[in-house]
């Protein structure tokens, strides 16, 4: 299983980022469509409450204190209710639409910055927007995030059973957690984490599993599937009885992080005693002895993660004679992503992606070192990782709570950010004069600390921005937090799951992808959930209170949760072999809980004598 969530970072993130392009245009276009209905159903509705309560407008046309008041209460999703002429105003002051977190208020930005005819290309720009938010999570995770998370693995010399179920699974989930604890943040979003990490969980144990049991049917190790499967029951049961609370304390937040604990050390006594059983010197009989929980040529894919740079290897591109490059070349080189002898081998779809990515990962490759252990120089380009020391923990600064303390000014006359710049400078300075070019430093390590945390800075910054544009898609199509998040946000963080795990097992590692399909969303799901209500404490609530959804929050629980269960009765039935009666299965079950969800999200579907 370890080595599938390690084998996995190279394949996982980038195919999420663009396959989520397919996915967010599927669903928009007939959002769009509607608005223009809607507008009209607002304005009927408009003069039907003016006329009925009569509502505060004078005949200039400037609210009244009654209005105002009346706007306090009111939801956010009333503004379709509005005229398109008051509609800017209801977004000001309304306290539900207030803008919380994040650079960018976008439902200002879509009533307020556009004229009401052009309202349709807003929306169009934050769907576009959207999918590069999903771009720069998925190059942010996997190619500086996880990179340095193994680094720093390696320098502690831990197995890579550790490794997988803390760090690596920390790097391969990072876009998901991050999100969780963004939308935690506010109350208003906490619907849409609930529901990502539940639709989440949902699509990979029944899409990406029965994807990879109808690609390759396969002999699931026991041991393995039946500790995941029982520890996903444990923490979707954990969830549902927080949800019928509508409470989380400090208590039951906690309880999810020890949940997770008790799975770690659950994986390294099971390793212990499994290695122990495999060296002793009578071995049991060959028909009865339960397989590895990994091909054991799996072995030769491990190393291959740890090499996090955006370039491919270029070992075959070296030189036979020693060349040495100078200062400015070597910064260059390291901040050039393209490799133009592999340019023309690649598609023209790769090319186009390319050129759109090229300004994200030169942003940040100016600011995340990345240590790669895996070469003789650890990835040291000494004028690149001299600036980091510069550029990094000014990131940081300006974009930890969206800058707010970055532009602080100590007592009134010298910004926080400036202070960090001077030293950023000072630090940058000592570190390039008592360096050199060829020869990495004894710290060197450290910058895999740097480069963790400033990676984690953008993947925060670029999910909570993601929570914010899903939110207005909310309010625009009049659409529950739950069913974005168990739709928009959980296809683009779990697609990319889907091909990454389909491809592993073409490549004959079945039982590594079905491995990554359970003990992934198990970090997901306890650490999101424990982090985003542990975060939201220390901002001073002693108390988490969640607001279900109604009846499409039960729903999606109790789908996940019946997933699990069967998988738990279904899986043994069949002696553990996977086949492809039973990956239709789970890809029916997913259509016909998706199918059920939209037809209670568009009230199709309601418990008798509900409103």
């Amino acid at each position: 299983m370890v080595v599938g969530k390690v084998y996995r970072m190279k394949l996982n993130m980038p195919v999420k980022s663009w396959t989520a392009v397919f996915l967010v245009l599927t669903v928009l276009p007939s959002g769009v469509s509607t608005v223009k209905d809607r507008e009209e159903d607002s304005v009927r509705t408009s003069r039907q409450q003016h006329a009925e309560n009569g509502l505060g407008r004078n005949n200039t046309g400037m609210s009244t204190p009654g209005e105002s008041q009346n706007s306090s209460t009111h939801e956010c999703r009333d503004v379709m209710k509005q005229k398109p002429s008051k509609q800017c105003w209801f977004i000001k002051h309304t306290k539900d639409c207030e803008f919380s977190d994040g650079y960018i208020n976008y439902l200002q930005g879509a009533f307020c910055s556009f004229p009401h005819s052009l309202f349709p290309l807003a929306v169009t720009l934050y769907a576009v927007w959207l999918l590069y938010l999903f771009v720069v999570l998925g190059i942010a995770a996997s190619e500086f995030f996880c990179p340095n998370l193994a680094a720093i693995s390696t320098s502690l010399k831990l197995t890579h059973n550790v490794a997988g179920v803390t760090f690596l699974a920390f790097g391969n989930g990072a876009p998901d957690v991050f999100s969780a604890v963004a939308a935690f943040a506010d109350p208003r979003t906490a619907g849409l984490a609930i529901g990502a990490l539940f639709g989440a969980g949902v699509f990979v144990t029944t899409v990406v599993a029965g994807s990879v049991a109808l690609v390759k049917p396969f002999t699931v190790a026991s041991r393995p599937f039946l500790r995941d499967v029982i520890f996903y029951m444990a923490a979707v049961f954990w969830t549902f009885l927080i949800l019928y609370l509508r409470e989380i304390k400090l208590g039951e937040a906690l309880g999810y992080l020890g949940l997770y604990v008790l799975y770690v050390g659950t994986v390294i006594v099971s390793t212990l005693i499994y290695n122990r059983q495999k060296n002793r010197p009578q071995r049991p009989i060959q028909s009865s002895y339960t397989e590895p929980e990994l091909p054991s040529d799996s072995e030769d894919a491990t190393p291959s993660i740890f090499n996090g740079s955006i370039q491919d290897d270029e070992s075959e591109y070296q030189p036979l004679l020693p060349f040495t490059e100078s200062t400015c070349q070597i910064f260059i080189n390291s901040i050039n992503p393209i490799d133009s002898r592999k340019w023309r081998r690649k598609s023209w779809f790769w090319r186009a992606a390319k050129v759109v990515k090229v300004p994200l990962e030169v942003l940040l490759l100016l600011t995340v070192p990345v240590v790669d252990p895996d070469k003789d120089d650890h990835n040291w380009k000494r004028p690149l990782n001299c600036l980091h020391l510069l550029t990094g923990p000014l990131v940081c600064v300006l974009t930890f709570k969206s800058g707010q303390y970055g532009l602080l000014n100590i007592e009134g006359k010298f910004p926080v950010w400036a202070l960090v710049l001077l030293i950023g400078v000072f630090l940058s300075a000592i570190s390039f004069l008592t360096t050199s070019n060829q020869q990495p430093p004894r710290l060197h390590c450290a910058f895999s600390l740097l480069g963790f945390v400033v990676s984690a800075m953008w993947i925060n910054t670029a999910a909570t921005e993601v929570v914010s544009i899903l939110r207005t898609f909310g309010v625009v199509f009049d659409l529950s937090n739950t069913v974005l998040g168990l739709t928009l946000l959980a296809w683009g963080n779990s697609i990319g799951d889907c091909f990454s795990d389909i491809t592993m097992a073409r490549q004959g590692y079945p039982r590594m992808a079905m491995a990554a399909c359970f003990g992934g969303i198990i970090f997901n799901m306890l650490f999101g959930v424990g982090l985003g209500c542990l975060f939201q404490m220390f901002n001073g609530d002693n108390i988490v209170k969640l607001e279900p959804d109604g009846l499409l929050v039960w729903v999606l629980a109790g789908a996940l949760g019946l997933s699990l269960v069967l998988s738990f009765i279904l899986v043994p039935a069949q002696c553990f072999h996977l086949g492809r009666s039973y990956g239709i299965f789970l890809l029916l079950f997913y259509l016909v809980f998706l199918l059920v969800a939209l037809l209670i999200e568009f009230k199709v579907i309601e418990l008798r004598g509900s409103p």
